[in-house]
Parts: structure tokens; C-alpha cells; sequence
């Protein structure tokens, strides 16, 4: 038997996980060192996909690569976007991680869960996301209206603080843990999932005829009841399909009403 021997915690490439998983979304991200740490983490869990929203100090970052501990492979392979919209842009699936309730009514549920829907989800062929929130303030309602569920970790509710790096440990350990057998599945036949991008196409055509329609007239209002409707939208889990049906059905109702 051979023994290869190498540093330990240093990762190479066959470290790196070849099966699919879930893509960590760190959101606004103010820390080089909980990157790393994070990276750390997703490697430890078999997770290799990091995406990063507007880190605060700017990308690479040294920090970030000490805090690693050899995970310099996902920190490598990392991708940096502007927004949220764009970090789950080619996605189907996206999960939110926040520690307080919202004023959105969205479907929530605990790591365990989570890491089994995401099995679940992969296992079907749906690009899967995980958003984690920055340090200071967690994610925003603006942030959470791009998952269709949201993750809580039901800690001491006294207190209840993590830092990034251990949500993502955690819910990257679960992941781990979670059997790839559905206690629930969604048949669409031969129609795929909406992915996020398509679904923001749609609530941009939505609103912009709720707009000219009078329907969000009211300036102070307008933010909360456009966060509800994408909230509800994203809940029903609309098809490619389906969205290019609502498309048609604003459409129609919009040149209905140009015309009386």
C-alpha cells in the first residue's frame, strides 16, 4: 500500500470536491479572516463553490488567505459580485441564514432541513445557493427576497450570535451529514425551474405596470409591497414556463387597459 504524506491542513487539487453542492454566498462580507475561515469551513464539508458580494475590503485579501489554513483553493476560485441579484443570478434555489424574524412571509426551517432540501434539490439537477449575511448587521429584507426559503439556527434565544465563518461551519456540516433521500419532491415533467435572473426579469415587468397602473402610487409604501410580492412569488416556485405565462398575462391585462 502506498502512503503519500503532505502537510497537514494543506489542501491540493484532489482535495477539491468533484460532486455537486451548494454554492456559499457570503454577503458584504467585512472581515478578510471570516473568508477565510468560511473557505476553511465549505473544504472541511466537502463544499468548494464561494461566491462573494461586495467584500468591504476588496478582494484577493490577505487576510483572508492566512485565515484559510490551506484552503487557498476555494479562496482561488472565489467569484466576486456587485449585488446579491447577481451573485444568485443562475440559480434555482436560494437559501437565506438569518438569526431574527422578518416582516416577510417566507418558508423557514432549520439547518437539518435545509442541508436535506439541498440534497434534494441537487440531486434533481437545480443550482443551489446558501446566503450568509454580513457581520454587523445580517442580511437585509432586500437581501432575503431572493431565497425562496429561509434558514434559522435555533440557538440560546439570549443569545444567539455566530460570526460567518461558524453559520457556515454549521450549516456546511450538516450538508455533509444530510442523506440524499426527498421526503418531498416538486414534479414539473419536462418544464425546469425559473432561475433567479428569469424570476427578477418578472417582478421588474410586474412592478413597472403596477406602476404605471397607479397600483404602487403611494411613494412611502411602494418599497414593503414590491419585497411582499417578489416575497410571494418566489414562494410559489414558478417554472420557465409559468414565468413566460405571467409575462404574457401582464402583458395582455396591461394593452387590455391601454385600450379601454
Amino acid at each position: 500500500m502506498r502512503v503519500e504524506r503532505r502537510p497537514m491542513g494543506r489542501a491540493n487539487k484532489s482535495d477539491i470536491p468533484d460532486a455537486p453542492g451548494p454554492a456559499v454566498v457570503l454577503v458584504r462580507p467585512q472581515l478578510g479572516e471570516n473568508i477565510g475561515m468560511a473557505a476553511r469551513a465549505m473544504l472541511n464539508c466537502g463544499l468548494g463553490e464561494l461566491r462573494l458580494v461586495a467584500p468591504r475590503d476588496g478582494w484577493p485579501n490577505p487576510a483572508a488567505q492566512r485565515a484559510a489554513s490551506g484552503a487557498d483553493s476555494v479562496l482561488e476560485s472565489a467569484r466576486v459580485f456587485e449585488s446579491v441579484a447577481d451573485a444568485v443570478g443562475d440559480m434555482t434555489r436560494v437559501i437565506a441564514t438569518t438569526a431574527r424574524a422578518r416582516e416577510l412571509t417566507q418558508r423557514v426551517v432549520n439547518p437539518r432541513r435545509a442541508a436535506e432540501d439541498l440534497r434534494q434539490w441537487i440531486a434533481a439537477g437545480e443550482r443551489s445557493a446558501v446566503l450568509f449575511g454580513p457581520e454587523r448587521t445580517g442580511l437585509q429584507n432586500d437581501d432575503l427576497v431572493h431565497a425562496d426559503t429561509v434558514l434559522s439556527i435555533p440557538l440560546n434565544p439570549h443569545f444567539s450570535s455566530l460570526n460567518m465563518a461558524q453559520a457556515v461551519l454549521l450549516v456546511a456540516y450538516e450538508w455533509s451529514q444530510a442523506g440524499a433521500v426527498p421526503d418531498e419532491t416538486l414534479v414539473t415533467n419536462t418544464a425546469r425551474p425559473a432561475t433567479k435572473a428569469e424570476l427578477t426579469n418578472l417582478f421588474q415587468h410586474l412592478e413597472r405596470e403596477l406602476d404605471e397602473s397607479g397600483f404602487l402610487r403611494v411613494p412611502e409604501k411602494r418599497p414593503d409591497m414590491v419585497r411582499n410580492i417578489r416575497a410571494m412569488l418566489q414562494r410559489a416556485r414558478p417554472t420557465e414556463q409559468e414565468v413566460n405565462t405571467f409575462h404574457g398575462i401582464i402583458a395582455y391585462l396591461a394593452t387590455k387597459k391601454r385600450r379601454d
